[in-house]
């Protein structure tokens, strides 16, 4: 007598992406060993430092040659090396460092206060609906204003000393904070307040833990603007009687036509304004170092 036949299991042929061949591979669809697709590797980039001097550097240079050839006459616009001498000059002399102390006194201070009102207020119409309509509209309406339409009001109020001068600046930098600060508290996820609430966070917990981070990369925006208003501010407020301070020595300058000694001013409120962007660049890059923005580009080796 015969014993029963067990069929025997049999193992589905796979047909692999290379024509023609069954697929002994682990994985179906393989290719084969060391042609393995990698992504495409990332383009070299120039350190954005290094680019963002590129334009200035050819500037200068267009300027020394259009300066060498007498196609730009030095009455119209010294050479660079006069500048630079005129720089070398009042920097030995002191005048440059006391003029640029003064100057940078004024910014700063003016930056502080009109800064921190901003950022209050715009914290508090962001976060109160009542705020908002008691207040924003008087902001928006006052925004509109231009600084220089001010100085008329400012020598009546202040004089010409330099609480005006600090007035001025403080405007200034006032609404780029405040409307800045007041778009990133209402861009906040509700949905992370009302979460934020369930759990027991309220008041100065809740501010601290959700609503200023999520406001911190407007905030930081508001603060780029808030700078080059700064600067712009401070140029038209030392211009007003002043009697130290960059405005001051390059109005006096002019006065004695010493073109040299103007570009100086000029090119200190260039250097000055770039500092103060790098300084905010810095600032982002420390507070959002989880932000997309920032994070480090992936490379991928060959």
């Amino acid at each position: 007598m015969k014993s029963p036949t067990i069929p025997l299991p049999v193992r589905p042929l796979r047909i692999s992406a290379n024509r023609g061949r069954d697929s002994e591979h682990p994985t179906e669809g393989a290719p084969p060993a060391g042609t393995e697709r990698r992504p495409p590797r990332a383009a070299p980039r120039l350190a954005s430092g290094a680019t963002s001097w590129l334009v200035p550097i050819l500037l200068l240079l267009t300027w020394e040659v259009a300066s060498a050839t007498g196609i730009l006459p030095a009455r119209i616009l010294p050479a660079p090396g006069s500048v630079w001498r005129a720089a070398a000059d009042l920097a030995i002399s002191g005048d440059l460092w006391r003029h640029l102390a003064v100057s940078a006194a004024r910014a700063v201070t003016g930056l502080l206060i009109g800064g921190g009102l901003g950022f209050a207020f715009g914290i508090l119409t962001g976060a109160s609906r009542f705020a908002e309509g008691l207040l924003d509209g008087t902001v928006q309406m006052l925004r509109t204003i231009p600084n220089l339409a001010l100085i008329p009001l400012v020598i009546v109020w202040f004089g010409i000393g330099e609480e005006a001068k600090v007035f001025l600046i403080a405007v200034g930098v006032f609404f780029p904070l405040y409307l800045n600060t007041y778009h990133g508290v209402r861009s906040v996820d509700q949905s992370l307040i009302e979460m934020a609430r369930s759990y027991g966070l309220g008041g100065t917990a809740l501010f601290r833990q959700v609503l200023l981070p999520g406001a911190i990369p407007s905030i930081l925006v508001g603060l780029r603007f808030a700078l080059g208003s700064m600067w712009l501010t401070l140029i038209a407020a030392e211009a007003l009687a002043a009697e130290s301070g960059i405005g001051f020595m390059t109005t006096t300058a002019r006065e004695f036509m010493q073109t040299d000694v103007v570009l100086v001013g000029t090119i200190l409120y260039a250097l000055l304004g770039k500092l103060a962007d790098s300084l905010a660049k810095l600032l982002e890059r420390r507070l959002l170092p989880w932000h997309t923005a920032y994070q480090p580009t992936p490379t991928t080796r060959p």
